[in-house]
């Protein structure tokens, strides 16, 4: 599913964030030392490979909301964007932390020149915040910062599971009936 919203191509797809050859940055679900971990975080740095921890060293630790950039190493793109989400119920205000990951990972993204991204459902799976609540926060932020976004021109969604793909798709659907333009 797709959906074009000021000249920017918003998409949700199933399949694993470590193989979207066809995407110039893949967004981390990281933790605050940027170290392997489980879900997205492990399945990015299995892929990218031990230099990836290397550089990821002296940028730890990150704060909540916080994106910072690395080279892709062994994944199929040029780079990794680590944001570190909100842990659901403990981290407040969970809906500000979590849109912020999102717009400083767009804004880092932008800074860069990287016309397209990929992102997981940053803080959905372990830091357990529920996932529709998680992807409207997400689009909402998104879709706020689509006129101010000059370089990206593709935003994807990848969801491992088919329940989280039909959450955002769901959501998405809903959020951007009165944006497309």
């Amino acid at each position: 599913m797709q959906k074009i919203v000021n000249g920017v191509k918003i998409e949700c797809v199933q399949g694993d964030i470590a193989s979207q050859g066809d995407i110039a940055a893949v967004v981390n679900a990281a933790n605050a030392q940027l170290r392997m971990g489980g879900g997205v975080a492990g399945a990015i740095n299995r892929a990218a490979g031990a230099e990836l921890e290397q550089e990821c060293r002296p940028l730890a630790p990150i704060k909540l909301g916080q994106a910072v950039l690395t080279g892709g190493h062994k994944l199929p793109n040029r780079y990794i964007i680590h944001c570190l989400g909100p842990v659901y119920g403990r981290d407040k205000p969970e809906d500000k932390l979590l849109a912020d990951c999102y717009r400083n990972a767009l804004l880092l993204a932008e800074k860069h020149k990287i016309e397209s991204i990929a992102f997981p459902a940053i803080s959905a799976g372990a830091f357990g915040y529920p996932v529709e609540d998680a992807a409207s926060v997400a689009f909402g932020a998104i879709l706020e910062m689509t006129d101010k976004l000059k370089y990206i021109k593709i935003v994807r969604f990848v969801l491992y599971s088919r329940g989280d793909l039909e959450a955002h798709q769901n959501v998405l659907s809903a959020l951007a009936t009165n944006t497309d333009k």
